[in-house]
């Protein structure tokens, strides 16, 4: 099965899987694409399986590209959602620590929580330079399982 392909003026990259059987590609195409934007038709093999970087996909004529810049704009906002969680768990336990007195607790539980905030500039984001080495910089023990497991 074939799809259309194309970059919408927003520049988010658009992958349109044809569902009416009783018109050509391109009657749908003509439908769907917006006036003056350019398609391409391609092959559902052209179409990455993978999905986690969905968002930063571009079009390069009949493939489809990460653009590694947003690709890693994506990881970031992955780990600040992973990490959401993690900051509403240590607030409960740095309150328990100021209500018990325990220093070290209390430095324990702000040095995790300095360490959750650090977590999007870790220099290994900036570095990568395809998918799976932006993958490999999910830190398990800090943030917990991989999104991209």
């Amino acid at each position: 099965m074939s799809k259309i392909l194309y970059t919408n003026a927003e520049g988010t990259l658009c992958v349109v899987t044809p569902i009416n059987e009783n018109k050509t590609i391109e009657e749908i195409a003509a439908k769907v694409v917006p006036d003056g934007i350019s398609y391409e038709i391609i092959e559902d093999s052209a179409v990455p399986t993978d999905r986690s970087f969905r968002d930063a996909w571009k079009q390069n004529s009949k493939t489809i590209e990460t653009d590694m810049t947003k690709a890693r704009e994506v990881h970031k906002q992955k780990i600040r959602f992973a990490r959401e969680l993690l900051f509403a768990d240590l607030d409960v336990e740095f309150q328990k620590a100021l209500e018990t007195d325990d220093a070290s607790k209390k430095t324990e539980v702000i040095n995790k929580k300095q360490a959750l905030r650090d977590a999007p500039a870790d220099s290994g984001i900036a570095a990568a330079s395809n998918e799976t080495e932006l993958k490999a910089q999910w830190n398990k023990t800090l943030l917990g399982d991989s999104p991209y497991s």
